[in-house]
C-alpha cells in the first residue's frame, strides 16, 4: 500500500512538470502589434480643399478655394515592435477640386482657372497600438501636386500645368476589420512652397515661391499581406 501511494505521488509530480511543457507546444499568444506588420495596399476617398496660404506676402484672398473629392490608392510597409509601429508609405491620387471662374481672373488661387490634377506622396508614419485591433498614428513626408491651368492674357487662352512641391503632415486611426482587411480615417495638411510652370512643348520655368495650403479628410480600406 505504501508503495502504491509513493508511485501515485511520483506520477502526479511528473504530470505537473510535463503540463507546462505541453502548453508551450501550442501556438504563442497573439501580440497586440502583430496585426499591423507587413506590406499593405488600399484605396482612399475623401474631402479635398486647396486654397492660398495666409502668409504676410500673400495678395490672394484665402477664401478662394478649389474643393472637391480626392480619390486614389495607397501602399506601404509597416514594422511593429512592442506596440510601436513604424512604416513607409506612398500614394497616387486625383481630385475633382477646381475653381471655375473666368480664366482672366487673377484672384483664382493666383494661377487663373485651376483644376486639381494628380498628386504624388511619399513619407513615413509612426503609430502606437492602443488595442489589439486599433492603431493611432502620425505621418509626414513629401508631396507633389499638379494643377491644370487655363489662363488668358486678354487675347489668347492657353492651357498648361503647374507642378507644386511641398510637405504633408497628418494623423489618423486604423482599425482591423477582418483577417487581413482594415479601415482607416485620417486628416492631412499639405503646404506647397515651390512651383514651376510646364508648357505644352515640354519646357518649364524655374521654381518660384508660393504659399498654397491643402486640407484633406479621407477614409480608406485596405488589405495587409
Amino acid at each position: 500500500m505504501r508503495k502504491l501511494a509513493l508511485t501515485a505521488t511520483v506520477a502526479a509530480f511528473g504530470l505537473g512538470l510535463a503540463a507546462p511543457a505541453f502548453a508551450q507546444d501550442g501556438p504563442p499568444p497573439a501580440r497586440d502589434d502583430a496585426t499591423f506588420t507587413g506590406p499593405r495596399v488600399g484605396v482612399i476617398l475623401g474631402y479635398d480643399k486647396l486654397q492660398p496660404g495666409s502668409g504676410p506676402n500673400s495678395s490672394i484672398s484665402s477664401d478662394r478655394k478649389a474643393d472637391g473629392l480626392t480619390y486614389g490608392g495607397d501602399f506601404g510597409y509597416d514594422v511593429a515592435v512592442n506596440r510601436f509601429v513604424i512604416g513607409a508609405e506612398g500614394e497616387i491620387t486625383g481630385s475633382t477640386g477646381d475653381v471655375s471662374n473666368a480664366p482672366t481672373s487673377a484672384a483664382a488661387l493666383g494661377y487663373g482657372r485651376v483644376k486639381q490634377g494628380r498628386d504624388l506622396y511619399a513619407g513615413v508614419r509612426v503609430g502606437y497600438v492602443v488595442a489589439p485591433k486599433t492603431l493611432i498614428y502620425a505621418k509626414g513626408g513629401y508631396t507633389n501636386d499638379r494643377l491644370d491651368l487655363t489662363a488668358n492674357n486678354g487675347t489668347t487662352t492657353t492651357g498648361a500645368h503647374y507642378n507644386l512641391d511641398g510637405y504633408r503632415v497628418g494623423a489618423g486611426v486604423e482599425q482591423k476589420i477582418g483577417r487581413t482587411t482594415y479601415a482607416k480615417l485620417e486628416y492631412r495638411y499639405s503646404n506647397y512652397g515651390d512651383a514651376r510652370l510646364e508648357y505644352a512643348n515640354g519646357g518649364n520655368t524655374n521654381n518660384f515661391s508660393i504659399d498654397t495650403d491643402r486640407h484633406q479628410v479621407v477614409a480608406g480600406l485596405g488589405v495587409r499581406f
